[in-house]
């Protein structure tokens, strides 16, 4: 259950980052029935201009490799001094329920605790109960519920103390 965590540094690995991404929140888009039309900034619709705005914004970008084979991804952005967002957690389907998302949070919390942040903050789909367990047994608890104009969907969102 071994895997490394490093950091996305060129074009290479960001275009391969974005299939990745793709067909790991494609499962939760079929599932919820989510589309380029309506919900256009859903990660299972990501392109790869997006990661490309990310990393010149200076988000945190990683990926996640097993065996060479990168596996999964996620960013971490720091809102203020205390504050970070992780986003666009993704493990490929075919790899789920290893305990790798488990090692991606110590990996995140630890991150964050090392850069001086206190609070972790994500957003999910509200409805989605079995992942908002998952955050929850790690530690998250839930701070709002929002509607999004642009989203078909209620945004449940979680934050973490580290």
């Amino acid at each position: 259950m071994e895997i490394k965590i490093k950091k996305i540094i060129n074009e290479a690995e960001l275009s391969n980052s974005v299939n990745i991404v793709r067909d790991s929140f494609i499962t939760v888009a079929n599932e919820y029935e989510l589309t380029r039309e309506n919900a256009r900034t859903n990660a299972a619709f990501i392109e790869f201009e997006d990661l490309l705005k990310m990393k010149e914004k200076d988000v945190h970008i990683f990926g996640v490799y097993k065996d060479e084979i990168q596996i999964g991804f996620f960013t971490i952005e720091k809102n203020d001094n205390n504050l970070y967002y992780l986003n666009k957690l993704a493990v490929l389907p075919y790899y789920r329920h290893n305990g790798y998302g488990g090692k991606i949070l110590d990996f995140v919390f630890n991150d964050v605790k090392q850069a001086g942040g206190g609070i972790i903050s994500i957003g999910i789909i509200n409805n989605n109960l079995v992942l908002k367990n998952w955050y929850i047994k790690h530690g998250f608890a839930e701070t709002a519920i929002k509607k999004y104009p642009q989203l078909p969907f209620e945004v449940c969102l979680m934050e973490k103390e580290v």
